[in-house]
């Protein structure tokens, strides 16, 4: 009888389940929390999830600086780690260290798993990914240094180990950045101390964190495979398509964002910036995202910004900068009667098809659980409720301050919205694809028929 082989994409649901279940094993202990009392099942699995998923968003009433412990921290940073870089990235990366061989199944599983077209020079990627990712981290660990040990010698002027918990919580916070994570052990406002009018630490600490930590969050969204690309290629022109597309989608939405965000609100520039590339599915804010509420214009730019999300191959969640680019892109050559293209390179049909797809299934997602939320607890409003169920979707992590207000139920959907958002939508719907080791062409050929559209 013949072997059934199992599809790639269900490995990878299992690998990210599997993590998330084991990290809700560690979370539920009594040590992971300073009351000494378990915080039960549903909370550890939210948090679980959130750090594998790299959202962000928390159950913890006080927040994670004052409920975890020092344990439960660690805890949540290697699950950050794994949901960041994926289990199959690091398994793959120490099996070749030791000098394992990687089968041809493992490529495949491999390459679904960095959403890659080939196999070719898979092993070389995983390499530079790692090696992107602890470097980029160490280097945000010693800038960061400083703003926090002198905000916690504002804060705790009489604490006798501010430079070591300082570098301790630097660590915390770079990986939290580079993995678009959005958790931080500040304390419950986030990085609110860090904005330009809170005067709490000089404005040369503040600069450095927000400088710090937006960088480390756009390094972290671009994808590995770009920022590979961009390191090793000699010559602009020798970029891909992909590359190119993906670094003018996201400097548009970076600068545009931020300018939409300060027309609306009332941010100042370092707060828009800060707050626009964020949004992007990283979720630190030095913004209470409550004052939202009342500005409804910003409320939709940000919510937006959230939907889209990273790029391709990154830490980062949300439709992705490529998916919106060539949704953009071919609406634009379509309403001129065009085959959409760009640099002088035709888009792909089925790409086309993928990025609309994608864009319709990931809207159904947002509003049908928004719908659920709101539909279970009714005392919350619709606008936050989305804005939660957005934020989850994308990986983002920012919220409007109802996360520790949703019943357990509500703590369970929005957590499997987070897997979902985390795995894609697309991965979770291919399981169905019998056929995918098969030829793509059908062997029936169907008679074309037209139907009415709009």
């Amino acid at each position: 009888m013949k072997k059934r082989k199992l599809h790639p994409y269900i490995y990878i649901i299992l690998t990210f389940v599997g993590v998330i279940l084991a990290g809700t094993f560690l979370l539920m202990l009594p040590v992971a929390s300073k009351s000494g009392e378990s915080f039960g099942f549903v909370d550890a699995f939210f948090m679980s999830t959130s750090c594998v998923c790299v959202t962000g968003l928390s159950v913890m009433p006080n927040g994670v600086a004052l409920d975890m412990t020092v344990f439960g921290k660690i805890v949540m940073i290697i699950l950050m780690q794994i949901g960041g870089l994926s289990i199959i990235t690091i398994a793959v990366f120490f099996f070749t260290i030791l000098g394992a061989k990687i089968g041809v199944g493992n490529r495949l599983l491999l390459k679904e798993a960095l959403n890659q077209n080939t196999a070719s020079g898979l092993l070389r990627l995983v390499k530079k990914i790692m090696l992107i990712s602890f470097t980029v981290q160490l280097i945000g660990t010693l800038i960061n240094w400083y703003p926090i040990y002198e905000y916690r010698t504002v804060m705790m002027p009489n604490d006798p180990n501010n430079v070591i918990k300082a570098l301790g919580i630097s660590i915390y916070h770079s990986a939290a950045a580079f993995n678009n994570a959005g958790f931080d052990i500040f304390g419950p406002k986030s990085m609110e101390d860090f904005a330009a009018n809170a005067g709490v630490v000089s404005d040369l600490s503040m600069v450095l964190i927000n400088v710090s930590t937006m960088l480390m969050i756009v390094f972290g969204g671009l994808g590995f495979v770009v920022i590979d690309e961009i390191l090793t290629c000699k010559s602009i022109k020798k970029l891909s398509l992909h590359t190119k597309i993906t670094v003018i989608a996201t400097a548009i939405l970076i600068v545009g964002g931020a300018l939409l965000v300060k027309i609306t609100s009332n941010m100042g520039w370092m707060e828009s910036f800060f707050t626009s590339i964020t949004s992007r599915t990283a979720g630190f804010a030095t913004y209470n995202m409550a004052n939202l509420a009342n500005q409804p214009a910003a409320f939709m730019v940000i919510t937006s910004l959230m939907f889209i999300g990273a790029s391709p191959c990154s830490t980062g969640g949300g439709i992705k900068t490529t998916t919106f680019a060539v949704i953009v892109i071919s609406i634009c050559y379509f309403a001129t009667g065009r085959k959409a293209r760009s640099f002088k390179r035709r888009l792909p049909a089925g790409q086309i098809f993928r990025a609309f797809i994608l864009f319709v299934i990931a809207m159904g997602i947002v509003f049908f659980n928004s719908f659920l939320v709101a539909a279970i607890q009714p005392e919350l409003e619709i606008s936050k409720a989305f804005f939660e169920i957005t934020s989850a979707f994308s990986t983002t992590g920012l919220s409007m301050g109802i996360t520790t207000s949703l019943n357990d139920v509500n703590r369970v959907i929005v957590s499997i919205v987070m897997l979902l958002g985390r795995l894609g939508p697309l991965t979770v719907i291919g399981v169905l694809n019998k056929n995918w080791l098969a030829d793509k062409n059908e062997e029936i050929q169907f008679v074309e028929e037209s139907v009415m559209i709009g």
